[in-house]
């Protein structure tokens, strides 16, 4: 099997939600396409299908 590298964030989570729940009569605050976001980011990580890269900057955080 080979590997593709494929960048996802949780904005762009966030908006593909928002589209899909407009086009489905829905209308989400913002906070709720957030957690949304977040929670489907958490699931990806979880099921092994992306892996977390954490930026030059996030790792100054950390320290």
């Amino acid at each position: 099997m080979r590997e593709i590298e494929v960048v996802i964030d949780t904005e762009e989570i966030a908006e593909y939600f928002y589209n899909q729940l407009i086009k489905r009569g829905y209308i989400p605050k913002e906070a709720e396409l957030e957690l949304i976001a977040d929670i489907t980011f958490d699931y990806l990580l979880e099921k092994c299908i992306i892996d977390e890269e954490l930026e030059e900057n996030e790792f100054e955080d950390m320290e």
